[in-house]
Parts: C-alpha cells; sequence; structure tokens
C-alpha cells in the first residue's frame, strides 16, 4: 500500500538506485516503452528491517516465478485473494489484512525498506494471510494471475505525476486497468485512492471507460471501511487536502 507521503510504488526487485529529481523519470530511462508499476526510490532498511527479512521473509516473501500462482499452496488455505499494489511502509496493508482474515492477500512492493517495515508488522501482530511480491506488479500479472483469479485490487496513493507532461507516467492507464480487469473473478473489485485530485478524476475517467467494470457508486466512493486512514492521510486532511476513493466491480 503506498502511503500518501510515498505517493508510489518505487524500485525495481534489484538494489535502490540513486534518487532522481522529484518528478523525472527513472534513471536511465528516456521515455518508457511498457507500463511500471513502480517508480525508483532511494531508501535505507534499518535493522529492525533487516531483522524482520531474517526472521519472516522466508516465510511471507515469494519468488517471482513466471508461471501461475498456486495460491491455495502459497497461503497454505483457499480463500479470497486480493492483490495489492505498491503499499509503501506497510501500515494500511497490515490494517486491512488484522481486519479481513479471511481473505489473502497478495502484495507488490519493490521497495526494499518498505518491504522489510511490512515484514516487521506482520510479526508484531501476528498477521498470517499476507504474502509479498518483491517484484515489479505488472510481470506479476502478465505471467503470475491467470484470468478470473483474483476477488479484489487494491491501488492506493499511487505516484500522481503532478507534471502535466508526466501524467502518461501514472500507473493508472487503460492497458493495466483492462489487465486488472480481466483477472478479477465478476463481482470482485477494484479499489483505488489517491490525495490528489486531478489523478482521482483520471482514475474515474479511466476506470468509467473499462468495460468489464462498473462503478459502484455514482462518481467517487465513500471510503471503504476497511481502509483506514493513515497517519500522513490524517495530518494532510488536517491541512485541508482531499482523499478520493473509487471502487469499480467486474460485470458478471
Amino acid at each position: 500500500m503506498i502511503e500518501p507521503t510515498l505517493a508510489s510504488a518505487p524500485p525495481s526487485a534489484a538494489p535502490a538506485a540513486a534518487p532522481s529529481a522529484p518528478g523525472a523519470a527513472p534513471a536511465g530511462v528516456t521515455h518508457p516503452k511498457t507500463i511500471k508499476s513502480f517508480v525508483r526510490r532511494a531508501g535505507r532498511t534499518t535493522t529492525g528491517q533487516a531483522k524482520a527479512f531474517e526472521d519472516f521473509g522466508p516465510r511471507f516473501v515469494l519468488p517471482y516465478a513466471p508461471a501461475p500462482l498456486d495460491a491455495a499452496t502459497a497461503f497454505a488455505r483457499s480463500a479470497p485473494l486480493v492483490l495489492e499494489i505498491g503499499f509503501g511502509m506497510g501500515e494500511a496493508t497490515a490494517h486491512i489484512a488484522r481486519v479481513r482474515p479471511d481473505d489473502n492477500f497478495l502484495c507488490c512492493e519493490v521497495h526494499e525498506p518498505g518491504v522489510g517495515a511490512l515484514l516487521k508488522r506482520i510479526g508484531e501482530q501476528g498477521l498470517t494471510n499476507i504474502r509479498i511480491l518483491q517484484h515489479d506488479a505488472v510481470e506479476v500479472i502478465d505471467h503470475m494471475l491467470p484470468a478470473g483469479s483474483l476477488d479484489g485490487v487494491h491501488i492506493f496513493f499511487p505516484d500522481p505525476w503532478h507534471k502535466k507532461k508526466h501524467n502518461k507516467r501514472r500507473l493508472i492507464q487503460p492497458p493495466l486497468v483492462a489487465k486488472l480487469a480481466a483477472r478479477l473473478k465478476p463481482g470482485g473489485y477494484l479499489h483505488c485512492a489517491t490525495d490528489w485530485q486531478p489523478y482521482a478524476e483520471q482514475m474515474l475517467q479511466v476506470l468509467s471507460a473499462e468495460p468489464l467494470l462498473q462503478n459502484s457508486a455514482a462518481g467517487f466512493a465513500p471510503q471503504p471501511d476497511y481502509r483506514p486512514l493513515t497517519k500522513f492521510e490524517n495530518r494532510g486532511l488536517r491541512l485541508g487536502h482531499g482523499v478520493w476513493d473509487v471502487v469499480f466491480v467486474r460485470r458478471n
């Protein structure tokens, strides 16, 4: 889950690259040719996060493999499967997994400190229904998630790419939405949230144009009770910033 201050699911599964200027393209990329679910960020893994990798990584971090995921084996049970793209430091992810114990959460995040932070929360809170893929979510979708395999998708606070000339780099674009819609079961849902109104409006427009999806509300949705307000979001609301939720469901 990407928290508002992080704004996007960051780097590749490789070690973090040098930081780029705000709004700049990832290092070495003049013009991306394919959808990416992340932006490269610098970051340092803390001692506690490194210890969490050691203690909980072998159980909760799945290896990427270009083959369909056997979710029942990965989670050691059969349950509804929800994909999360970019969880930042995992605050909301852990909360949602705790309040929805009957669902399985497959979480893609490539920012190593964020993965370590969520592993630490998993250990502290005794969570068992989360698995992490430290890999680009687009490749996970393409190669590990067959059509009709998901009951839900969460994309919270993706990088808004504020500058108009960079809007094309936003994650929520028709090609990715089509991929996600195809992988939802009938009745499954796609829930996006952002604190940047122009991006919220684009999300609403893009999702409305996908023929496999229908809006669950007349425009923006009320905040679902499972999505918590993070400390960063609460701070933004105190400053008068808005937050918009968009929830669409897969048509039968």
